[in-house]
């Protein structure tokens, strides 16, 4: 419908952030209680959550939605690499890294098209991989700083409000990114969109893709915070094969055999890893009196 991604993407996190205000004005929820201080820890984790969120947007806009996430299905070795690189390291057991490999080669494959050879969308690809490497580095730098505003009980910084103070600093981050990119056609875009498909249809899937994104965002750090990790990323794998699946309905994608097989191999790798990363290690002796 819209062809300016980028003010799409804003758009549907300031549809968060209008349901966060909501919920704090009538006291729903507790408001946060946060420093300067605070907020500038959270800003690098707004950031690459803007980046994050705006590559999945566009490579889905250039691309088939099937592709996106068959691609965004290799998330794990960019955190694989992340967690090394920046300190403190997060070395994770050999068997996990060893399920990066048909991870990689999944999604290898599933560019292989039949007859064609290597078939590759590369702006969809760039912008997938882009939506990774800020989502590891998100984790990465993130991790430390969410646990201690939970951990202090008087900011009220739950799971559900740490995802609504992110939310709005992503909102923020990804605003230079739409006067860059989009601001010169931005009002034609719109203007044009409205003429095709009318104010009431557009204004509709961008306030209920928001709603969506920010509520599925939301229950997933509640969700993750009640489980644990290892039931996470069980569901999280059916996510992927169920947007897989659906999307290869809806918008009649092409799903050759090649892309099918290694789109499985690439998320039962995924499912794997996440296990093999999760594995508890052993409990250390207790010292000697």
């Amino acid at each position: 419908m819209l062809h300016a991604h980028w003010f799409l993407a804003a758009a549907q996190l300031a549809v968060g952030i209008v349901y966060s205000i909501i919920l704090w004005g009538t006291g729903i929820r507790k408001a946060p209680r946060l420093s300067a201080a605070d907020i500038a820890a959270c800003v690098p984790i707004g950031l690459f959550a803007s980046l994050s969120h705006g590559g999945s947007v566009l490579a889905s806009a250039v691309g088939a939605v099937s592709f996106a996430q068959i691609v965004k299905a290799c998330e794990p070795v960019f955190a694989a690499v992340v967690g090394i690189l920046i300190p403190p390291a997060d070395v994770k057991p050999i068997l996990a890294y060893a399920m990066l490999i048909p991870i990689v080669g999944g999604v290898g494959l599933a560019c292989i098209k039949e007859g064609k050879g290597i078939d590759i969308n590369v702006e969809a690809f760039l912008y997938a991989s882009m939506a990774n490497a800020a989502a590891a580095l998100k984790g990465k730098l993130g991790s430390s700083v969410t646990k201690a505003l939970k951990s202090d009980k008087t900011k009220n910084m739950d799971a559900t409000n740490v995802y609504a103070v992110m939310n709005i600093i992503s909102f923020i981050c990804t605003i230079p990114f739409v006067v860059v990119s989009e601001m010169p056609t931005l009002k034609s875009e719109i203007d044009h969109a409205i003429d095709k498909h009318g104010m009431q249809a557009l204004a509709y899937n961008i306030v209920m893709s928001g709603f969506c994104f920010y509520m599925y965002n939301e229950l997933a750090f509640q969700f993750t915070a009640s489980v644990g990790a290892v039931t996470s990323s069980v569901l999280n794998t059916a996510k992927r094969v169920i947007i897989i699946v659906v999307s290869a309905f809806v918008f009649a994608e092409a799903m050759e055999r090649n892309t099918v097989i290694g789109s499985a191999i690439a998320i039962l790798g995924t499912f794997a890893y996440s296990l093999a990363s999760k594995h508890s290690e052993p409990a250390p002796k207790a010292k000697k009196a």
